[in-house]
């Protein structure tokens, strides 16, 4: 019942966007011309509802694309509406180059602009009604996903502790299956022994087993299968090393045997790396070309502003761990410190027209002939100075992990905020789960959250 009931939600979540998408086109048309004023029409309403089939059919691809018809429940809210505003943003940026390349016919911007705030707007108030329903149905009870929960040690209180903090998910432990009973389980039951599962399952039938077992207990994992298999119960497993795994790891196969991929790297892939390498270049080109007049102004005011190179380059540590000089505009006076150590911002070697490159972060426009020829990436970990990298190898876990990729202009840590003096085990958190999670749309994003929250990267350092 609990599939059928989720697989006609998510039916029903999709058929409700694209009727609401439909309307907000017509409904922008007449918000524009018949009630804002100055509005003159060019192109009549026909035109508008036969260009909303195709930017309905547009929307839900991509929405299907970011993961927005995927299960409530295993999905955060905000994390679900960031999702939908870049979604909803994209398309409208492609419809608005679309409509540029088109000639002979003259669609309203303004129509357009307002369009992706109602659509937004209602699909967010959407969402959000349609879980405060659901979580309402839930504490009532319904709509509820029963689990059996075997082992009683940290992977499973942890496991317990996570669907208590997250209520709206729906999930609803029966009890728990351990060889004794141990304290501290308040009101959650303690159902039986693992040779007793068969019965267990047969008795309170779950909608899905939950393997939280220790490494001393694996031994009993043939018996605990076999069980599930024979009710015909779901089982899903956290295995004793879940600490060691990303989210999504990845299997391989070897003569029959499963490899399972500690670190997944999707551009490992080589179609993945020639689709990113591809945008790099095209990228970098463009943006050479388009911003050389500003490159050659900054160029020109670094070199009035004080003595001293117009480009400062910089070793720092690439993928694979090869060394390389990353390029930037001098934004400080020559000084003897700029290879081993942050600047502040306060910093009092910084000249006046630096200050301006820093806080604009026109100083990092040279990077992208550093992405040009191959050493950088547009979007990626920000790289670090070789006598910091010897320093952090050591004491944050999983820090070289971010060479395995090319380091980037901008990067999924510093759109969060995470740049300049901040925190570097935050900021590897951040860098592990872009590469683990890696996608086009994925940089298509960061690179959106740049231009439109100004947070081109600058490290801070002597430069």
């Amino acid at each position: 019942m609990i599939r059928q009931n989720q697989r006609l939600l998510n039916h029903l979540n999709v058929l409700s966007d694209g009727l609401i998408v439909y309307a907000m086109l017509p409904l922008a048309f007449w918000l524009r011309f018949y009630v804002l004023p100055g509005g003159q029409i060019s192109e009549p309403l026909r035109s508008y509802l036969l260009l909303g089939v195709g930017v309905t059919v547009a929307q839900l691809f991509t929405f299907a694309l970011f993961g927005l018809y995927r299960s409530f429940r295993r999905i955060p809210l905000h994390v679900e509406i960031s999702r939908l505003f870049f979604a909803c943003l994209l398309d409208i940026f492609l419809l608005l180059s679309l409509l540029f390349l088109i000639h002979g016919m003259h669609y309203s911007r303004w129509v357009i602009a307002i369009f992706l705030c109602l659509e937004f707007s209602a699909l967010g108030v959407k969402r959000f009604v349609l879980r405060r329903v659901l979580r309402h149905f839930r504490q009532k009870g319904y709509n509820l996903r029963h689990v059996v929960l075997l082992g009683e040690g940290k992977l499973a209180r942890a496991y317990l502790s996570a669907i208590r903090a997250e209520p709206e998910l729906g999930y609803c432990c029966m009890g728990y299956v351990a060889a004794r009973r141990s304290a501290g389980w308040g009101e959650v039951r303690h159902l039986g022994g693992f040779d007793q599962l068969e019965e267990i399952l047969a008795e309170t039938r779950p909608d899905e087993v939950i393997s939280a077992i220790d490494a001393a207990d694996y031994d009993r994992m043939p018996d605990i299968i076999a069980a599930c298999e024979k009710d015909g119960t779901k089982l899903s497993i956290i295995p004793f090393y879940a600490s060691y795994i990303p989210a999504r790891p990845r299997f391989d196969e070897l003569g029959g045997l499963p490899l399972l991929n500690i670190r997944r790297i999707p551009l490992d892939e080589l179609w993945n790396a020639f689709l990113k390498r591809a945008m790099d270049i095209a990228g970098s080109a463009v943006l050479l070309i388009l911003l050389s007049p500003v490159l050659l102004a900054c160029a020109v005011g670094v070199k009035l502003s004080s003595p001293g190179p117009v480009i400062f380059k910089q070793e720092r540590v690439g993928r694979g761990k090869k060394p390389f000089y990353m390029y930037k505009f001098r934004s400080m006076r020559v000084n003897s410190q700029q290879d081993t150590a942050w600047s502040v911002r306060s910093d009092e070697r910084r000249t006046r027209f630096g200050s301006f490159l820093r806080k604009c972060s026109l100083d990092e426009l040279p990077q992208l002939w550093n992405v040009f020829k191959g050493e950088m990436s547009l979007v990626g970990p920000r790289p670090e100075l070789p006598h910091f990298v010897e320093q952090f190898r050591e004491e944050i876990p999983l820090y070289m992990v971010k060479h395995q990729v090319r380091p980037g202009i901008t990067g999924w840590a510093q759109v969060n905020d995470l740049r300049g003096d901040t925190s570097i085990r935050k900021r590897v958190e951040f860098d592990v789960y872009y590469i683990e999670h890696w996608t086009l749309l994925f940089d298509l994003k960061i690179l959106l959250m740049t231009v439109l929250k100004g947070k081109f990267l600058n490290d801070e350092v002597m430069a």
